[in-house]
């Protein structure tokens, strides 16, 4: 296929994306709607997809917006039959919706731990479940795995959300392993450090104008020196999902400003 500008057209193309009424999905979303294709996303309740409408709105796109636990087989599954029913098969798929539970190993109960892995892995594997049948059928497909720095590296305090990226990264290798012949892509992005309203309270300035510790540490931590922003995820999004990457399967794009290249600076 001789390249042409339009191999990263989503036109025509309708995108899930889960648990999207804001932050990253969000952004990832607001990309593609840009390239042409039809938005759907889902999220646990409704007031928080009346919200994510009334942001898509606000960002002048129409998308479509459905109930739906990514942890509930059943309501997946209807979810997809709805959505193929009232907007069209699904061609993207973006695996985004998840949670982080921030406490110390040995603190942590099992419970906790089994939930992060629920809607962190178990629910990427249950969308995905859902929406392969109808990509096979049409010949082609993108699932795209929000994954995380913690795929590869560990920090304190997030035992279950570091397993559970640990694991996405090898779901992604194994649906591009199992489905690569029907000409379907699944790769992964890695966000390193996003600037969003969850991370505010770790970018305030202290009293003294100096910066929060946390921040000091990224910052250092990161080449570029700054934190990410959601717009940052957006280009390495719609690529992935565009026929400008039909070869490219498997992979876990890294968006980190470098970090996971960088030893660090000598204290």
């Amino acid at each position: 296929m001789a390249f042409e500008m339009k191999n990263f057209s989503l036109e025509g193309k309708v995108a899930l994306i889960t648990g999207a009424s804001y932050g990253i999905g969000f952004a990832i979303a607001e990309a593609y709607a840009k390239a042409g294709a039809t938005i759907v996303f889902n999220d646990i309740k409704q007031e928080l997809v009346d919200k994510g409408i009334a942001a898509y709105k606000e960002a002048g796109i129409d998308a479509h917006g459905y109930i739906a636990d990514v942890t509930n087989e059943e309501q997946v599954e209807a979810l997809v039959k709805q959505v193929e029913e009232e907007v069209g098969v699904i061609d993207i798929l973006v695996n985004n919706a998840g949670i982080i539970k921030r406490i110390p190993m040995l603190e942590m109960s099992a419970k906790d731990f089994r939930q992060v892995i629920d809607i962190d892995l178990n629910g990427p594997f249950i969308v995905s479940k859902a929406v392969l049948p109808s990509m096979i059928k049409k010949g082609h497909g993108k699932i795209i795995n929000i994954c995380s720095m913690m795929s590869e590296l560990g920090r304190e305090t997030v035992a279950g959300y570091a397993a559970a990226k640990g694991g996405l990264k090898m779901l992604t290798k194994n649906i591009c392993s199992e489905f690569g012949e029907a000409n379907i892509q699944c790769n992964g992005i890695g966000p390193g450090y996003i600037a969003t309203p969850q991370t505010a309270p770790l970018r305030e300035k202290q009293a003294d104008g100096s910066r929060h510790p946390f921040d000091q540490f990224i910052v250092s931590k990161t080449p570029a020196a700054r934190w990410g922003e959601t717009e940052d995820l957006q280009g390495p999004a719609v690529f992935l999902a565009s026929d400008a990457s039909n070869f490219v399967n498997g992979h876990i794009l890294y968006v980190d400003g470098g970090i996971l290249a960088y030893i660090g600076k000598q204290p």
